[in-house]
């Protein structure tokens, strides 16, 4: 028995994947600008990276916690490199919905296949328990990715945030990470809902061991801004999507990395600046209009 619970169990991935992997760069409508030789830029516990676009061209310096100053004695590094075409695009981001569900799905096989070979009452409530709880899980991965990746809706519709959030805690789950929502209702562009649905699976990565995630909507529902508080042990600015603000090298492509990529994409199609800071030992994510 011990053995097939452990073989359920390792059906369902782990929500992070934290492996090291070699750098290259894919740049999208926005340059991205960084501090040149600053190695540790964005994982010190005062800097501050930021996406601009072409044109506005800044040298900067940090000088505290989430605080950014010109400087014309420092400079930055431009990224550089090739972009997927919109088939490529496409494929990794299917690749990436297979991922995040393959798992879940791959455990209510297994959970089935118990109850069909085990005559044991036990194995049978532990394997229902199971398959309930990835069932969920899967669902709410699809739902998800729905609205991050797809097209819900007509070109141009508008997402109400109360789905937003919905979908946000179905996310979540009843796991280790925990949502704070702070927005007035209203409905917003969908681009816009988009871009902050990949924020918020963003700031999962922020949070390997689990934590609070507090999400804060200001602004008018046409020019928004958002910012994404992560609070926990082991916080940490988010996995590939530091590298792509940061400018210089970023991840290659593949199912684990084009998230960030497309939210990076995102910040451009929508006209929104993306930073990342450390403020008071949490980590920040902040997109703003620009302009």
């Amino acid at each position: 028995m011990a053995r097939r619970r452990k073989h359920i169990g390792d059906a369902i991935p782990a929500r992070v994947n934290a492996s090291v992997v070699t750098k290259k760069q894919y740049p999208g409508p926005r340059r991205v600008t960084a501090l040149a030789g600053e190695a540790q830029s964005m994982y010190h516990s005062n800097t501050c990276a930021q996406a601009v676009p072409d044109g506005q061209r800044t040298r900067a310096r940090f000088v505290g916690p989430g605080r950014l100053i010109c400087n014309e004695t420092r400079g930055f590094a431009m990224a550089q490199g090739a972009e997927p075409t919109d088939l490529e695009l496409a494929a990794l981001i299917s690749s990436k919905i297979c991922h995040d569900v393959i798992g879940p799905v791959g455990a209510i096989y297994n959970g089935l296949e118990i109850l069909d070979e085990d005559d044991d009452a036990e194995a049978k409530t532990y394997a229902m328990d199971v398959i309930r709880n990835v069932t969920e899980q899967a669902s709410a991965r699809l739902q998800f990715a729905r609205f991050a990746f797809g097209a819900a809706g007509s070109a141009g519709a508008q997402i109400d945030l109360a789905t937003a959030e919905q979908i946000s805690r179905g996310l979540l789950g009843k796991g280790k990470h925990k949502l704070s929502w702070r927005a007035k209702p209203g409905h917003m562009a969908k681009d816009k809902v988009k871009l902050l649905l990949n924020l918020i699976a963003s700031a999962i990565t922020a949070l390997p061991r689990g934590g609070d995630i507090e999400v804060l909507i200001q602004g008018t529902m046409e020019s928004p801004s958002f910012q994404l508080r992560c609070r926990g042990t082991g916080v940490r600015p988010p996995q590939y999507l530091v590298d792509y603000v940061g400018g210089g090298q970023s991840p290659p492509l593949d199912a684990m990395s084009i998230q960030a990529y497309y939210t990076w994409r995102l910040a451009a199609s929508s006209r929104m600046r993306l930073a990342i800071s450390r403020e008071a030992g949490d980590i920040l994510l902040l997109a703003k209009p620009v302009g």
